[in-house]
C-alpha cells in the first residue's frame, strides 16, 4: 500500500515558474487546487481586468502593496479596493479592474467551480480523491443575502494575536498577520488537522514548512520528516492528519492560510471577524 497522490502534499513553487494566460483575464496566473478550493494568483498591473460568472461567491484578496487599487463590480454594486484588503464577491457576474499600481492578486474559488478547477496545475492529483478530505457542504446564506462585502484588513488587527479570520458560506481565509522579523523557532506551532486539508499561500517572504506524518502500525509505511523551503508566491497544500507547522527564515514575511468548508473549531471560539455576517449551521452530531 501506498500514499494516493491526493494524500501528500503540493508544493506549488509559482515564484520558480512562469505564470500562464487564462480564460476572462487579461494578465498571466498560476492556478492551484486542492480537494475542496482553488487558488489564483495573479500577476497584474494598471489596466488588466478579470472577469467571471461564478456560481457562486468567491473571495478576493489584494495584498499590501504600495499603490495596488482595484475596482470590483457585480451585483449591480461597484467598490474600491486598496491594497491590504478582502473582499467577498457574490455570485454571478463580476469585474475586477486594476485601477493604479501592479502586484499580485489572488482569487480563491471553491472547487464546486469546476472550470477553474480543470486549469490547476496539480488538477491529475485529485483524479482519486483522499478518503480522509470530508466534502465541501455550503454554510447558510449570508445574512441580507449574497452582496458584495468588503473588509481593509487593518481594521481587523487583535492585540496579541495573528490571526485575521473570515468565512463565506464554503471558505474559510486568514490572512495572518505580516511577521516583521524571522519567526522564531523555539515558539512554532506544530498542528494537525483530522479530516481537511490547509493551504497555505505566501505572498511575500521564504518559507520552511515542517511536515511529519503519523506514524501507523505499518511501519513499512512510515515517511521521514519533510522541511520544504519556498518563496513566494507560493502556495503548500497539507493533507489531513499530516503534522504541520511554517515559519519565515527572513521578513517581511505574509501567508494566508486557506480551508473549505469553513471551520468549525474556530467559529465555535469566537475567531471569525465577520461571523454575524454569516451564521453557521446547526452542529452536526459528533462535532468537537
Amino acid at each position: 500500500m501506498t500514499l494516493l497522490p491526493s494524500q501528500q502534499p503540493t508544493y506549488a513553487r509559482h515564484h520558480a515558474s512562469a505564470p500562464r494566460s487564462l480564460p476572462g483575464d487579461t494578465c498571466p496566473g498560476w492556478v492551484t487546487r486542492g480537494a475542496n478550493f482553488v487558488v489564483v494568483v495573479s500577476q497584474a498591473q494598471a489596466g488588466d481586468v478579470l472577469v467571471r460568472d461564478n456560481l457562486d461567491e468567491y473571495v478576493l484578496l489584494v495584498p499590501e502593496t504600495p499603490g495596488l487599487s482595484v475596482n470590483v463590480q457585480s451585483g449591480g454594486e461597484t467598490l474600491q479596493a486598496e491594497a491590504d484588503s478582502l473582499t467577498i464577491v457574490p455570485p454571478g457576474n463580476s469585474r475586477v479592474e486594476v485601477v493604479t499600481g501592479a502586484g499580485l492578486l489572488v482569487r480563491i474559488f471553491s472547487s464546486d467551480v469546476t472550470d477553474v478547477l480543470a486549469l490547476a496545475d496539480n488538477h491529475a492529483t485529485y483524479q482519486v480523491p483522499n478518503p480522509d478530505v470530508s466534502p465541501l457542504v455550503a454554510w447558510p446564506e449570508p445574512v441580507g443575502g449574497y452582496r458584495l462585502r468588503h473588509y481593509p484588513l487593518a481594521n481587523y488587527v487583535s492585540e496579541g494575536s495573528q490571526m485575521r479570520v473570515f468565512r463565506s458560506c464554503k471558505l474559510m481565509v486568514n490572512p495572518l498577520m505580516k511577521r516583521t522579523v524571522p519567526r522564531d523557532v523555539h515558539k512554532l506551532s506544530p498542528h494537525s488537522h483530522a479530516d481537511f486539508e490547509q493551504g497555505s499561500l505566501a505572498l511575500s517572504g521564504t518559507y520552511v514548512h515542517h511536515l511529519r506524518y503519523p506514524w501507523g502500525p505499518d511501519m513499512t509505511l512510515w515517511r521521514e520528516d519533510e522541511a520544504q523551503q519556498m518563496g513566494s508566491p507560493s502556495l503548500l497544500i497539507v493533507p489531513p492528519k499530516v503534522v504541520h507547522t511554517s515559519r519565515n527564515t527572513d521578513a517581511p514575511g505574509v501567508l494566508v492560510d486557506i480551508f473549505a468548508p469553513p471551520r468549525w473549531d474556530f467559529s465555535k471560539k469566537g475567531m471569525v471577524c465577520n461571523a454575524a455576517e454569516y451564521p453557521m449551521p446547526l452542529e452536526p452530531e459528533g462535532q468537537a
